[in-house]
């Protein structure tokens, strides 16, 4: 009966003829690798990804600035000519100074400065690698530990459930921003330790563990309502039957099967990360100095919101790009590792 299904050329409802032979990893694959606008999302992000990662080549050997120390008394070159970074005030009484705004040339000020005299287009970069560290290391420990809580609350039932169940509704019955930001204050106001382990107001891994924590409920009951649904199928009562045990289940029969929830959560987690991680940073309970993220570059930005907008655009409009790219191509993995969810959106 097999051999003469094999020599078949099964059609998907698309139309499209399947490719007989190739796995489900390989074909969600070339789902994903035929689907042009999320590659264009790919580019995207593998451009921005590599612009930031390129941030002390741009600050050391282009720029030639330290974006991370004050240059109120520096000078910069515009159209050939000798200029201080901070220039008097032309508005009102002309009191004050207002730094330059953008020269549009790369080796000076490209972005312009923000009031510190400081490099915006160099601070954009080196922002833009802490946002996306903090983006994709906290939606990382999302959907881990959202995957094992669903995966043994979902699969054990009983007390095991409703323990678990208990602590994810606890989490989610906090505003998710009241929260993080609760969990910000107190935290990189004091540090955090554990043990012999101790971590310090300006590090990045508090941002990063906070926003990780305050979203496991969001992935977590997803994939919990998927395993009990698991649990009921023929080839996981017909395991129980043979005798295989309880680990060999979760592993091979349970946990093949809810991985590519947590893969299509992935990308969309990291860009709400990111959101938060902006917000936090813009209230001054995120990314902590000398440190920099695309949130703090806002905050730095908003008393020159009339005088120098790109300190706040630039930051702004590189975190919008960031997000629409992920959405995107996070709606490409979900179509290409489930292709029957597009068809029911067609219907």
């Amino acid at each position: 009966m097999s051999d003469v299904f094999a020599d078949q050329a099964p059609v998907h409802a698309t139309g499209e003829p399947a490719i007989v032979g190739a796995g489900p990893w390989a074909l969600a694959w070339r789902r994903l690798v035929r689907n042009r606008v999320a590659m264009v999302m790919v580019v995207v992000l593998a451009l921005i990804v590599g612009l930031c990662l390129a941030a002390p080549l741009y600050a050391h050997h282009v720029a030639r600035t330290d974006p991370f120390q004050s240059h109120l008394d520096a000078t910069t070159v515009v159209n050939g000519k000798k200029v201080p970074v901070m220039q008097a005030s032309t508005s009102g009484l002309g009191l004050g100074v207002t730094p330059i705004g953008p020269t549009w040339d790369p080796r000076h000020y490209f972005l312009g400065a923000d009031d510190q005299g400081r490099d915006v287009a160099a601070r954009l970069l080196y922002g833009g690698r802490n946002s996306l560290l903090i983006g994709a290391a906290a939606a990382l420990i999302t959907c881990i530990l959202a995957t094992i809580i669903g995966l043994v609350a979902g699969f054990f039932g009983g007390v095991v459930d409703g323990v678990l169940s208990r602590f994810l509704d606890v989490i989610w019955a906090f505003p998710v921003y009241l929260l993080a930001i609760s969990l910000s204050t107190v935290l990189i106001a004091k540090g955090f330790s554990i043990g012999p382990f101790r971590l310090e107001s300006g590090s990045l891994f508090l941002p990063i563990a906070i926003i990780g924590v305050v979203y496991i409920p969001y992935v977590a009951r997803p994939i919990r309502g998927e395993v009990l649904s698991l649990r009921r199928r023929e080839f996981v009562e017909a395991a129980i039957g043979l005798g295989a045990s309880t680990w060999r289940i979760l592993w091979s029969d349970i946990l093949r099967n809810v991985v590519t929830t947590a893969i299509v959560f992935f990308p969309l987690m990291v860009a709400i990360d990111m959101l938060t991680e902006a917000a936090l940073s813009f209230l001054s309970i995120g990314v902590q100095e000398p440190n920099a993220s695309w949130g703090t570059i806002i905050l730095d930005g908003q008393g020159l919101l009339y005088t120098r907008p790109a300190v706040a655009l630039a930051p702004g409009i590189a975190i919008a790009l960031t997000v629409l790219a992920l959405n995107v191509l996070g709606d490409g993995i979900r179509d290409a590792l489930d292709p029957r969810a597009k068809l029911r959106r067609t219907d």
